[in-house]
């Protein structure tokens, strides 16, 4: 069996439900992953990686042609769209440490063309971080918010704000934190009405709800103007 056995890519996902496909890095291998960059070589097509450690983006023979991002642990194959118009997501990070899975949802949104706006390191712990910049948060219509250890953050947001807010528990912290658990059961339990929750780390999952939401209020629009 050849490795262009192991794969067969969805380049009618855009076109279906307005995600394109993007390929997870973990768990496959360097000869794998070249072997997807060149089929999409092939057709035409740029392609987003995630999850793609340094290690393995080293091994690669397209290793060269990828831009990549080892905070997010990104790369971006080929042409992606040109971001256009004005900043409609902010992406919060509660702690400097939760950066990597806020970078990795402003990525996604860059590859779709969907300008947006970071605000790193304004965690309850020092509420007057979040306090003094929460009027330029409240300027965009959805609200990506990643947060570790009790992950209060989205909780709070989710109180000052009026746009969607989409909560990423992520790994960050210790002992009970339990690798993201106690965040993500934190969120599920907020009592803000209202917010998105995504699974543990997944900066690439709330990008993509956001680009739905997005989406839809588009579409929205282009019915009301009708």
């Amino acid at each position: 069996m050849s490795i262009a056995e192991e794969f067969t890519l969805d380049f009618a996902r855009s076109e279906r439900i307005g995600l394109e496909e993007a390929i997870f890095c973990a768990g496959k291998s360097p000869e794998q992953i070249d072997a997807i960059l060149e089929a999409a070589r092939a057709r035409g097509a740029s392609l987003l990686l995630t999850r793609l450690d340094p290690e393995k983006r080293d091994r690669l023979d397209a290793a060269a042609r990828l831009d990549y991002c080892p905070v997010s642990r990104t790369a971006v194959f080929g042409e992606p769209p040109r971001i256009t118009g004005p900043a409609r997501v902010a992406v919060v990070a509660a702690g400097t440490s939760d950066v990597p899975v806020a970078r990795e949802a402003l990525r996604v949104l860059a590859y779709a063309g969907r300008a947006a706006s970071l605000f790193a390191d304004v965690g309850v712990a020092g509420l007057w971080r979040l306090t003094s910049r929460i009027e330029e948060i409240r300027a965009h219509p959805v609200v990506i918010v990643a947060a570790g250890m009790d992950a209060a953050l989205p909780s709070v947001v989710g109180g000052l704000v009026a746009g969607a807010v989409i909560a990423v528990p992520t790994s960050v912290g210790y002992g009970v934190a339990a690798g993201g658990r106690a965040a993500l059961d934190a969120v599920l339990a907020s009592c803000a009405p209202g917010i998105t929750v995504v699974n543990i780390d997944n900066g690439y999952g709330a990008a993509c709800a956001a680009l739905r939401l997005l989406h839809a209020a588009g579409r929205l629009a282009e019915e009301t103007e009708r």
